[in-house]
Order: C-alpha cells, then sequence, then structure tokens
C-alpha cells in the first residue's frame, strides 16, 4: 500500500511543487538509519518520502487512526499508506514510551525511521529546542545513524488559515549522517540524551539556516496563545468602555 500510496501522492507532489533537495546521497541504499527533521508543516511527512527511493516511517499522533465514521476510517487508512503509525499522545511520558518503542521496532526491521525532534510543528518558522526522549533513545537503544534533514520554505505553502496552497518549490537538504556509537548503553543518562540531543539540532540549523530558539516549541505556542487571548481580552475591556 505504501508504494501505491507513494505513486498517488508522491507523483503529483513532485510535479506539481518541484522540490529541490541537496544531499540525497547521504541516504543509505540499505540498512537502519533515523531521519530527524525540522517541522515546519503538516506537509513536511509528504515532501520527504516523496523524494527518496525507500520508505520512511513516520509516528503521528492516535487520533488520525481511531476518528470513527466513514472520514475517519478514510483518514486512518491513508496515514497507514504512508507509512505513518499511531502514537497515543495523552500522556508525556507514555507518549514517549510509545515513540521509542515504535522508533526502534522499524529500525530493527532495517527501515528508515523519520522522526521530529522538536516534538511539534514550529509556531514561527523558527528553530526550537529538541526534546532528549525519543531520538536520542532510540539512537543509542539500536546504534543507527542519525541524518538530519532540514525542511525549507514548507511553511509557506499553506499557512495557516489558507485553504488553497501556493504553488511554490519547498526545498530539503539532508546532511552527513551522525554517528553516536561512543555512547552506546546510555541511553538513560539525561546529560546524554540532552548532548546527543543538541548536537542533532545544531546540524539541523546549519542546513535550515533558521533562528534557533532554547526552549520548546510547546511552551512557545503556549505562550502565543495566552498573549493573543490577553490582547483580544483587552480589546474586549477596550470595547467596553464609555465614550
Amino acid at each position: 500500500m505504501y508504494g501505491t500510496m507513494k505513486v498517488a501522492i508522491g507523483g503529483p507532489l513532485k510535479v506539481a511543487f518541484r522540490p529541490w533537495v541537496e544531499g540525497l546521497e547521504n541516504i543509505p541504499a540499505e540498512g537502519p538509519a533515523i531521519l530527524a527533521s525540522n517541522h515546519l508543516s503538516f506537509s513536511d511527512s509528504f515532501f520527504l518520502p516523496a523524494v527518496l527511493d525507500r520508505k520512511v516511517t513516520f509516528i503521528a499522533k492516535a487520533e488520525y487512526f481511531t476518528t470513527p465514521g466513514v472520514k475517519g476510517r478514510l483518514t486512518a487508512a491513508f496515514f497507514k499508506g504512508v507509512g505513518q503509525l499511531p502514537v497515543d499522545r495523552s500522556g508525556a511520558r507514555g507518549a514517549g514510551e510509545a515513540a521509542v518503542n515504535s522508533g526502534i521496532e522499524v529500525l530493527e526491521r532495517g527501515e528508515l525511521f523519520g522522526i521530529y525532534p522538536e516534538g511539534t510543528r514550529s509556531p514561527d518558522g523558527r528553530l526550537y529546542r529538541g526534546k532528549p526522549g525519543g531520538l536520542a533513545r532510540v539512537a543509542l537503544a539500536t546504534g543507527a545513524p542519525v541524518i538530519p534533514v532540514a525542511m525549507i520554505d514548507t511553511e509557506k505553502i499553506q499557512p495557516p488559515g489558507k485553504v488553497v496552497p501556493k504553488l511554490m518549490r519547498p526545498g530539503i537538504r539532508i546532511g552527513k549522517p551522525l554517528d553516536f556509537s561512543r555512547y552506546q548503553g546510555m541511553e538513560h543518562d539525561r546529560f546524554v540524551l540532552r548532548a546527543v540531543t543538541d548536537e542533532v539540532m545544531y546540524e539541523i540549523m546549519k542546513l535550515s539556516g533558521q533562528e534557533y530558539v532554547d526552549m520548546y516549541a510547546t511552551a512557545a505556542k503556549r505562550q502565543i496563545a495566552e498573549a493573543a487571548k490577553a490582547a483580544k481580552e483587552a480589546e474586549k475591556n477596550e470595547k467596553k468602555k464609555p465614550e
């Protein structure tokens, strides 16, 4: 089914948007590897597999696979078809364990595992601090090389609130594999996990040219939402004032 979906979706994507790619030679022809990418848009999980010859498996929130009704079943079939695995994100610890276990299973099959170290999409196009749990633990548990990937301009294709995507050329830069075998067996050391994650994020920053923000994207989204709520409340109170 993955091959069918790749032709049905990847082909038209490549024709319509003509994504440019640098560093394809850094993707191994066979064997396990982790693709660690920045996350700018929902479409990242489609553009990257579209330009690769090999199958790449990402993780996706479980809601995409459990929504009832015809639409829900079609959505679940679509995400399974494009190689995404469901992860229950209802609990932070549970989500982390599920991501790690899913990644290990994919890599033990000798396949490519895709992960977004930021944990969620960037709210403003900047690169945020990587979460140390999933990426580093999978890398150290399996010994698989980590290949940094930078998605370029994918957030501009369909900004929030826009229904019709803008036809433009996004880019993908693929860096050289990173070897963390020196930390083998230390996947439970939080300082090692942070060091591995930071090294990967630094490479992604160099590839993407993004401004780096030393905070988690989830916290940034919370701040943005709170600021928007406060601004709306202030505007509401301003309108209530007598002339």
